[in-house]
C-alpha cells in the first residue's frame, strides 16, 4: 500500500522504506517506535516502554479570552453566538489586569489592539467584573428580572453567578460550573459589582507531561499472550494487559477508568463487546449484574434530564450480555439476563418508540454531554424528542439479540416479535437516517414538532450500523469510505461545534476508534483498517497510558474536558482491534469463526497463546496478510470454514494461513478540523423572520415545518402570514457547504392555534409558594395525584401536538435521575408517553414545556388523562414527579 513521504518534522531519526510501518503527516508508525514531531515512544521490548511526549496544551495561546457570564449555571446571559472578548496584557504599572464592570446581558467588546505575536504569559491574571445592578433592581421593583430568551428569573432563585469562556481553566461547559468553584463570581460588600480572578497558563504538573517510561510490574499470566515482529504493538497490547488488570476492583467489577470510580452501563457494555467478554467473563457478569435495577430493569446511567428515558442506549447492555453467552457458552447466563432485557425493552416500546417513524427517541449513545453534540437551545425534553444514529443502532441489536435469546430459550413468539422490532427499527434507520449526498449516516433527526436531520457525521453510530449489518455491503463500504476522518483518528462528531471545548466536540475516543475499526474490517477497507490501527497505537505509545479521550485537532491528552488515564473502554479496545480485528474473532452460539484481516504493512507472523474459549485453550498462530484464508487446520487437521466448535474441550493448536493477496485499494475521506457557523437566533416581526449576522456564514437557509423554503445572503427573509400553526428555523451556511444547526423553531401563527386547559387533581392544590405559572398548579409525585385529568375542548378534529407546560427541580439539568414520566391517554386510549425532565436543582420556578405527542384529535369535549403506569418507572425508583401547569393543544392539521 503505498504511502506518502515522511513530513519533516517526522524525520527525528534516518527513516527508510523498509522501517516504516505507516506513516502519515502527522506521525509515524515504526516496528519498534512512534515519532510525532519531536516526540519518539519507543519500544524497549515487549514489556517496556519509553516516551519523551509533552503536551502543548498551554503554549501559545492568544491573549484576547472571549467569556460569558452564568447565573445558576445555564447559559443564559446572551444569545448563541455572543461573548464578551478582553485582551489580557500585563498593566506597565505592575498593577492586576481587570475588566470593567460589565452589565450584566450588555456585549462588551475591548478595543485594544492585539499585538503580533503576542500569547498569554504564564499564570497570566485577570480579575473580572460583572455589573448585576439592574438585575438586581429588577428584582426589587418586580421580583423577578426577565432574561434575553424570554425566561423569567425570580429573585429567591438567584443562587450562583459564574463566568465560562474559551481558555483554560474558563470553559463553555455550563453544566460543570457547579464542579469550578474558581469561576464563581462573589460580591463581599453587596454593591452590586461581582467579581473573580481567573490564573490563566497555569497547567498542573500531572497535565503538562505524560509519564517517560512504562514497565510491566503486574504478572498478566492468565491471559492470552500475543507476539507478532511488531515489538511496539506487542509492548502496547501487554500494556493493555496490565491495565485491564488494574481496572477490575476488589468487589470484582469493572473501574471505569483510573478517575472514574463505580460501574457504569455504557463504559462496561461497550468494553464488553470489545474484548472483556473474552477476557474477563465472570467480571463482566459481575459489572452488567451491578446495573440492574430492584425492579429488573437495565440501569440507565445519570445523565440529561434526570436520565431515562432522555437517554435510552442502556440496551447496549442487552448486546453485552449476549457476547458473554457466546465466549463461555453459559446457558444460566442466558436464563437470567433473558427476562431483564425484555422487561427493559418494553419499557423502551411504551416510554421512547415513535410509531411515527420507526425509530426511537432519546440521546446520542454515550455522547451525554448535551452542550457538546447538541445545540444550546435544546432542552432536555427536546433531546428526549431527537431520535439518534447510535441510539438506534443500540435498540435493533438490542431486539436482535432478544430475538436470539427467545429463540434459545423456546419462546418463539417472542422472537418472532422482536426480530420483527429490530428489522423495523433497521429499515426506519435506512429510511430516516441515510445522507444519500455524503454517503453516511445523519447525526439525529431533532426539532420540535416537524424534526429535521443533522447531517453532521457520529462516527460510533457510523460504526455500528457496518458492524450489526444495519447498512448493506453497499452502505457499509461507503460510510467507511465516506465519514470524515481526522490526521489523529476519526472525531465522534465532524465538524465541530463552535465555542464548546473539546470532549466530545473536537474530540476522539480511542474505543470508537476501535469500533471504527473494526467496521473498516468488516467492510474490508484495508486503507481506514490499518489507520485506526495506528491511530489507538500512537496515543498509548506517547501517553504511555489508554486515555479516555484526546483532542482531535492536535492529539493531545490535554485541553479536553475530562480525561483518565487506565480507561476501561480504550483498553478494550486496544485489545478488541487484536482479538476481533486481527485474528478476527467471531463468537457464535455453535463455535468461535476466524476472519482475520492483517494489513499488507503488517504482514508476518503473529501468535496468540493460551486464549480460554470456553472449556479449552487456544494457542494460535496467523501467517500471511489480506482477508481471505488458504489454510486453517486444528492440531494439525483441517478446519472447516476456520470455525472452531463450541464443543471443544482441552488444549489445542490452531493455524490459520492467509493468501498474502492484496485488497483493492480503498479511499478515506480525510479532512481538516473544521468547525460549523454558529446557530442564528431568529425573531418575526411584520412579515419577517430575521437574524444577527452569523461570523463565518456566506448564505442562511429558512426552513418552514422542517422543508427548506428559500436562502438569502440577507439577515431577514420575508415570509408570508400563515393561515395555521407555522414553525420556521434558518441554518447558516458556510463557504465550504458546512451547516450550523438549525435555529430554535420559532412559531409563527401560534395565537390562532393553541388552546390551554387547566389540569385537575383528586388532592388539594399545592401550596408551595413556587412563581411563573399561568393558573393553578400542583405536585404530582408516586403517592400523591399519580393520575391527573385535563377536561379538554378540540374545536375541530384533526391533527394536534400536545403538551405540558411544567416545573421539575429534582435535580440539576445534566445529571441526577429524577426525570417524570406519565402516560397520556384520551378517553382512555394510549396516545404517548409524556416525559417531564429535571430543569435544575431545587429550580421549581423555571417553568418550560415536555416533549411533544403528536395525535389525531376528534371534534368535541374529552378527558386527557396523565398517569403514572408500571412502564413510567423512572432510574430513581423513589421520586418521580414534577409541577403542572396546563396542557397545551396546538393544531397542525
Amino acid at each position: 500500500m503505498a504511502q506518502p513521504p515522511p513530513p519533516p518534522s517526522a524525520a527525528t531519526e534516518e527513516a527508510t522504506p523498509a522501517s516504516i510501518v505507516w506513516q502519515s503527516a502527522a506521525y509515524t508508525l515504526y516496528h519498534d517506535k512512534l515519532v510525532q514531531g519531536q516526540h519518539t515512544a519507543r519500544a524497549l521490548s515487549r514489556t517496556e516502554l519509553t516516551s519523551d511526549y509533552q503536551s502543548p496544551a498551554y503554549e501559545l495561546q492568544s491573549p484576547q479570552v472571549n467569556f460569558k457570564f452564568s447565573l445558576n449555571g445555564q447559559d443564559n446571559e446572551l444569545p448563541p453566538g455572543q461573548h464578551h472578548s478582553f485582551v489580557v496584557l500585563p498593566n506597565e504599572d505592575g498593577t492586576l489586569p481587570e475588566t470593567p464592570p460589565i452589565v450584566f446581558g450588555q456585549q462588551y467588546q475591548d478595543g485594544t489592539p492585539l499585538p503580533a505575536d503576542a500569547y498569554l504569559a504564564p499564570n497570566a491574571p485577570l480579575k473580572i467584573r460583572l455589573d448585576l445592578r439592574p438585575l438586581l433592581a429588577a428584582f426589587e421593583s418586580q421580583g423577578f428580572y426577565t432574561l434575553y430568551n424570554g425566561q423569567q428569573l425570580y429573585k429567591d432563585d438567584l443562587r450562583h453567578v459564574y463566568v465560562v469562556g474559551s481558555a483554560p481553566p474558563l470553559n463553555w461547559d455550563f453544566a460543570g460550573l457547579a464542579n469550578l468553584p474558581q469561576l464563581e463570581l462573589l460580591d463581599p460588600d453587596g454593591n452590586g459589582i461581582y467579581e473573580t480572578t481567573v490564573q490563566f497558563c497555569a497547567p498542573a504538573e500531572d497535565n503538562s507531561t505524560a509519564t517517560s517510561h512504562w514497565k510491566q510490574s503486574l504478572g498478566v499470566s492468565e491471559f492470552s499472550q500475543y507476539t507478532s515482529d511488531y515489538t511496539l504493538l506487542d509492548a502496547l497490547y501487554n500494556l493493555a494487559l496490565e491495565e485491564a488488570k488494574l481496572a477490575v476492583e476488589p468487589d470484582g467489577t469493572f473501574r471505569t477508568g483510573q478517575e472514574w470510580a463505580g460501574v457504569w452501563t455504557r463504559d462496561i457494555s461497550y468494553s464488553i463487546i470489545l474484548a472483556q467478554a473474552a477476557l474477563q467473563p465472570e467480571v463482566a457478569k459481575t459489572s452488567l449484574l451491578r446495573k440492574v435495577t430492584r425492579h429488573g430493569r437495565i440501569v440507565q446511567d445519570t445523565g440529561t434530564g434526570g436520565a431515562y428515558p432522555c437517554s435510552t442506549d442502556r440496551v447496549i447492555w442487552a448486546t453485552a450480555a449476549w457476547e458473554i453467552y457466546l465466549t463461555t457458552g453459559d446457558e444460566d447466563w442466558l436464563k437470567q439476563v433473558y427476562p431483564i432485557i425484555r422487561r427493559s425493552v418494553e419499557d423502551d416500546q411504551l416510554n421512547a418508540y415513535n410509531p411515527a417513524t420507526g425509530l426511537v427517541r432519546g440521546e446520542s449513545s454515550f455522547l451525554d454531554w448535551r452542550e457538546q453534540t447538541y445545540p444550546s437551545w435544546m432542552q432536555p425534553a427536546d433531546i428526549y424528542q431527537s431520535e439518534c444514529l447510535g441510539t438506534n443502532a443500540a435498540h435493533y441489536q438490542a431486539n436482535a439479540v432478544l430475538a436470539l435469546m427467545a429463540a434459545r430459550l423456546g419462546d418463539a413468539e417472542a422472537a418472532t416479535q422482536h426480530q420483527a422490532q429490530a428489522e423495523n427499527i433497521k429499515a426506519a434507520i435506512n429510511q430516516h437516517l441515510w445522507l444519500p449526498d455524503k454517503g453516511y449516516y445523519g447525526q439525529y433527526r431533532y426539532g420540535r414538532t416537524y424534526p429535521i436531520l443533522s447531517p453532521r457525521a457520529e462516527a460510533l453510530g457510523e460504526a455500528l450500523t457496518v458492524l450489526f449489518g444495519i447498512a448493506d455491503a453497499e452502505r457499509s463500504r461507503s460510510v467507511v469510505a465516506r465519514t470524515p476522518v481526522m490526521d489523529y483518528g476519526v472525531p465522534c462528531i465532524y465538524p465541530q461545534i463552535p465555542g464548546i471545548p473539546p470532549y466530545h466536540n473536537n474530540g476522539v475516543w480511542p474505543f470508537v476508534e476501535s469500533y471504527w475499526g473494526l467496521a473498516a474490517a468488516k467492510a474490508s477497507n484495508e486503507t481506514a483498517f490499518m489507520e485506526s490501527i495506528a491511530a489507538l497505537a500512537r496515543p498509548a505509545a506517547l501517553f504511555l497510558t489508554n486515555k479516555e479521550n484526546f483532542v482531535a485537532s492536535n492529539g493531545d491528552f490535554a485541553g479536553t474536558q475530562v480525561n483518565s488515564s487506565v480507561m476501561l473502554w480504550s483498553i478494550s479496545g486496544a485489545l478488541g482491534l487484536v482479538y476481533k480485528g486481527l485474528f478476527g474473532m467471531e463468537f457464535q452460539a455453535d463455535g468461535l469463526a476466524f476472519r482475520p484481516f492483517v494489513p499488507q504493512a503488517l504482514q508476518g507472523t503473529r501468535r496468540l497463546t493460551g486464549f480460554r474459549y470456553r472449556q479449552a485453550t487456544l494457542d494460535i498462530e496467523l501467517q500471511g496478510f489480506g482477508n481471505v484464508v488458504r489454510t486453517s487446520t486444528l492440531d494439525g487437521q483441517p478446519l472447516l470454514e476456520a470455525t472452531v466448535p463450541a464443543s471443544l474441550t482441552g488444549r489445542h493448536t490452531l493455524y490459520i494461513e492467509l493468501t498474502n493477496e492484496a485488497l483493492p485499494a480503498c479511499a478515506q475521506n480525510k479532512v481538516a478540523h473544521h468547525v460549523s457557523p454558529s446557530t442564528p437566533v431568529v425573531s418575526y416581526a411584520a412579515g419577517y423572520l430575521s437574524w444577527h449576522a452569523v461570523q463565518g456564514a456566506n448564505q442562511y437557509q429558512v426552513l418552514c415545518n422542517g422543508l427548506r423554503v428559500g436562502h438569502t445572503t440577507e439577515t431577514s427573509f420575508p415570509i408570508s402570514i400563515p393561515t395555521s400553526y407555522t414553525e420556521y428555523q434558518v441554518v447558516a451556511v458556510d463557504a465550504l457547504g458546512f451547516e450550523s444547526f438549525a435555529s430554535e423553531p420559532l412559531p409563527v401563527g401560534i395565537e390562532e392555534a393553541c388552546f390551554t386547559f387547566r389540569i385537575e387533581a383528586s388532592t388539594p392544590l399545592s401550596d408551595q409558594p413556587d412563581q411563573g405559572y399561568t393558573d393553578s398548579k400542583f405536585i404530582e409525585t408516586t403517592t400523591v395525584n399519580p393520575s391527573v385529568a385535563a377536561t379538554v375542548v378540540v374545536p375541530a378534529t384533526g391533527t394536534y401536538a400536545v403538551d405540558i407546560r411544567y416545573a421539575n427541580g429534582n435535580g440539576p439539568i445534566n445529571t441526577s435521575n429524577k426525570c417524570a414520566i406519565r402516560t397520556l391517554r384520551i378517553n382512555q386510549q394510549f396516545l404517548g408517553t409524556i416525559v417531564l425532565p429535571q430543569r435544575g436543582d431545587d429550580e421549581w420556578a423555571d417553568w418550560g414545556f415536555s416533549n411533544v405527542v403528536v395525535a389525531h384529535l376528534p371534534e368535541g369535549a374529552h378527558t386527557l388523562l396523565l398517569s403514572l403506569e408500571p412502564a413510567n418507572e423512572n432510574m430513581s425508583g423513589d421520586v418521580n414527579g414534577a409541577l403542572l401547569d396546563c396542557i397545551r393543544l396546538t393544531k397542525m392539521v
